[in-house]
């Protein structure tokens, strides 16, 4: 859930809620052309040259949707709202970078396989790892935002994968698949505990690129902070790049958000009205306008359908951030244009205020680039990955 840190409700409305609808989220930009400039094959020769294994999209979407409506019946028949799920199978989906598993799973239905292309996600061969590339790590560790789960890099894992490198994204606490109920969560560090976890179990010596989009920033900036030489570089994808001392509300609070996100946002009070909020919900009707206005009709339906509220706790956190080890990780910033849910102004200010190594920009992306643009994404990637380290630039 994004820039959802600035609006506040109607006078009438606030005296009927709590005083703690004053400060109304905008947690979770607008402007410029909707056209993916990805390049295309020009002729039959190229074609056949970059050709790769393609992704049956529409039997992927179809397992996860009905993977969905099974968990939804069964919550209902169960009367329970969350679904208890083994925690050890809820932290990471690892996708080896293996011929023996570049394989997704495949439905047993015996109607043929549709040629799709992960809303044109072939790649040209310059995308492609090379034996004779030496990078400083080959590993991207993709953290998603606020409401979301490692479910929504889908297509961001089997491109990566695709090109050679080896992926992993985390589930935080509360999101995706992770068992735990949000209105439980009372701190960031225990938001964060999958990824600080992750990170730290590394092996001695090994390096990952971290990812962030929304929420997820901020996350990534923490483990920054905690684990520098195990950092090689950092990417914020439209997500809470905060500067020492500021907190996700706080930063996102310095902007105007959207019509629509005053509109989408709804706080869960766990604990009583008279408390602060336990989370932040979105209204389901809405997040097509908020966070897929320009993602495939498929993916917009199945992503809402496996949102999760937020927990407020976290980002109430003021992180602390020091040069020494935050300052030495290279940090690239990925801006969406057409994002309602952390709109361009609310990331420009986020980049003014502590300035990356380099800025790119997807034109024609909503707040969800992995769904909308996800060769764009892929590709920005890519080329940060293979951007010379700080320490070979010396």
């Amino acid at each position: 859930m994004g820039n959802s840190m600035t609006c506040f409700a109607p006078k009438e409305r606030r005296e009927k809620e709590s005083k703690w609808s004053l400060n109304r989220l905008s947690f979770i930009g607008s402007s410029v052309q909707k056209n993916d400039t990805t390049p295309r094959p020009s002729s039959s020769s190229t074609a056949d040259a970059v050709k790769k294994e393609v992704i049956d999209d529409d039997l992927l979407r179809q397992q996860a949707v009905a993977a969905v409506l099974l968990l939804k019946q069964h919550q209902q028949q169960n009367g329970s709202s969350v679904p208890q799920f083994d925690r050890s199978s809820s932290v990471h989906y690892p996708l080896s970078s293996s011929k023996k598993q570049n394989k997704l799973p495949r439905s047993s239905s015996t109607r043929p396989s549709s040629a799709l292309d992960l809303s044109h996600t072939l790649l040209t061969k310059n995308q492609d790892l090379t034996t004779e590339e030496v990078l400083e790590t080959k590993h991207f560790v993709l953290v998603h935002g606020g409401g979301f789960g490692a479910w929504c890099w889908y297509k961001s894992m089997a491109l990566l994968r695709e090109a050679g490198f080896d992926v992993d994204a985390v589930d935080l606490t509360g999101s995706g698949i992770d068992s735990t109920d949000s209105n439980s969560i009372t701190s960031f560090a225990q938001y964060v505990k999958p990824l600080v976890d992750f990170i730290e179990n590394l092996s001695e010596g090994q390096k990952v690129i971290l990812v962030g989009h929304d929420f997820g920033g901020a996350c990534v900036s923490n483990v920054m902070e905690m684990f520098p030489s195990k950092v090689s570089k950092a990417i914020y994808i439209a997500a809470a790049m905060l500067t020492s001392g500021k907190s996700t509300l706080s930063t996102y609070q310095e902007q105007p958000s959207s019509d629509v996100m005053q509109q989408a946002q709804k706080f869960i009070y766990a604990n009583g009205k008279d408390h602060p909020p336990t989370s932040i919900s979105l209204d389901k009707t809405l997040l097509t306008d908020l966070l897929y206005n320009e993602s495939p009709a498929k993916d917009a339906i199945l992503a809402s359908m496996s949102m999760r509220p937020m927990p407020f706790a976290p980002i109430m956190h003021k992180l602390t951030l020091s040069e020494a080890n935050y300052g030495s990780i290279q940090r690239f910033y990925i801006k969406t244009d057409e994002d309602f849910a952390v709109p361009v102004t609310l990331q420009e200010f986020m980049i003014n205020s502590n300035p990356p190594e380099k800025v790119f920009q997807i034109k024609g992306s909503d707040h969800s680039p992995f769904l909308s643009k996800p060769q764009a994404l892929h590709r920005i990637l890519v080329e940060i990955a293979k951007l010379p380290s700080r320490a070979n630039v010396s």
